[in-house]
């Protein structure tokens, strides 16, 4: 055997012990992702005499948008697509039409009394449930925030906002792996082989110089981060046009919180934590920016659309009415309805008490945060109060799923 033909069975060799070595790791992953769905929580449907009293707090004007837009989402679907509620199959079309009748509802403008009523006599109820207990949920919020911008850099405005990079692939692990399901990598390619993608820190040093074209520049890098965290946006340029900023893709490293990493070093009080404090702390201490910063490695890029924020199931999202969820867990589309605290502020806006409330809601989005059945994330919209909530808001509830049987 010449040198040439044993160099290229060894090369053959190494390449098919990778692939393999590749493979048991992969399916491995898999493996205990499904043990690890397996233990969680699971959705339950709830006798009739355990149903919460649906009352709901605010606009039904909203809920009916809000409801509109899971309608569009069933509707581009096959009709046959299933969708399970615990024990129980839906269709795209069931729902969609059962979604279609609750909205006939609402546009008569019911009393509070009456939409109890209507669910009772026309809807079924889940939850999820752990160890044949209805699961308690976490409730934070996230909201549209505004950031003054401009397209072109400056000293004013040296911060960019980064559109998708050229370099940045995105792998999907079942077109290698089939046990893999739908997961995916992101990295990029340096010449050999596919590389994680560059953390926030080699990003903010530069990394993205000829790889990535900036949509906008901002004056500001915590309010750049915050915009990152809530993964869509606005910058409002100084002749008052605004750039709708929404999520496209990430670097595809694991999301770290700066707040426990603020907590874990003694700066801010658990109890105290909130975005406000967070911003404060950073803009009171510019020295320690870029460490604080810099601890999460995940960074956003995003696209530029004419129409406000939209969800993961790209519709529209409704002020107070959508919530953002786990959709590995959670039917996507879903009628959900709610109950936890919200804040009520005084003049100067700061948060007086808080108080409970409950409302409906629809399952339109979700976030790299939002892991597990204990998780939910109210959409807030925009302004004052929507920052004020969405940045304070960390208190328990309770979450429930709602099918409407359709009409004759």
């Amino acid at each position: 055997m010449t040198r040439k033909r044993r160099q290229m069975k060894s090369e053959i060799k190494r390449i098919t012990v990778i692939v393999a070595v590749f493979f048991v790791l992969a399916l491995n992953w898999f493996v205990f992702a499904i043990a690890a769905d397996l233990s969680e929580t699971a959705i339950e449907k709830i006798p009739a005499e355990k149903w919460p009293v649906f009352e709901d707090d605010e606009d039904l004007r909203l809920l009916a948008d809000a409801v509109t837009a899971s309608i569009t989402y069933y509707e581009r679907l096959p009709g046959e697509k299933a969708f399970l509620y615990g024990p129980d199959r839906y269709t795209a079309r069931v729902l969609g039409a059962g979604l279609r009748r609750f909205r006939d509802f609402l546009d008569t403008g019911p009393e509070p009394a009456a939409i109890d009523e209507f669910i009772r006599e026309n809807g079924s109820v889940y939850a999820h449930h752990e160890s044949g207990r209805l699961v308690d949920i976490l409730f934070t919020g996230y909201y549209e925030p505004g950031v003054s911008g401009s397209l072109t850099p400056s000293e004013q405005y040296p911060y960019p906002v980064y559109g998708r990079p050229d370099d940045l692939a995105v792998i999907q692990l079942s077109a290698f792996a089939l046990q893999c399901g739908p997961k995916t990598l992101v990295g990029r390619y340096d010449g050999r082989e596919v590389v994680p993608y560059f953390d926030r820190s080699e990003i903010d040093g530069g990394a993205l110089k000829g790889r990535a074209a900036p949509i906008a520049w901002v004056s500001d890098p915590v309010s750049l981060f915050f915009l990152h965290v809530q993964g869509s946006g606005k910058v409002i340029l100084e002749d008052g046009r605004r750039i709708n900023l929404h999520y496209d893709t990430s670097n595809g490293l694991a999301y770290k919180s700066i707040g426990k990493y603020l907590i874990d070093g003694g700066k801010i009080a658990a109890p105290e934590m909130s975005m406000q404090k967070i911003a404060a702390y950073i803009r009171a201490n510019p020295g320690e920016t870029k460490e604080i910063l810099h601890y999460n490695p995940r960074y956003i890029f995003f696209k530029t659309s004419e129409h406000g924020i939209r969800g993961c199931i790209n519709v529209p999202l409704t002020s107070g009415r959508s919530v953002a969820l786990d959709q590995g867990v959670s039917p996507p589309g879903a009628l959900l309805f709610m109950e936890s605290s919200k804040p009520v502020c005084n003049e100067t806006g700061d948060i007086e008490k808080w108080i409970g409330f409950s409302r409906f809601g629809l399952n339109q989005d979700t976030g790299s945060a939002i892991r597990g059945a204990k998780r939910a994330d109210l959409f807030w919209g925009s302004g004052d109060y929507a920052e004020i909530a969405a940045g304070h808001m960390k208190h328990p509830g309770r979450l429930y799923y709602i099918t409407i049987r359709p009409g004759e």
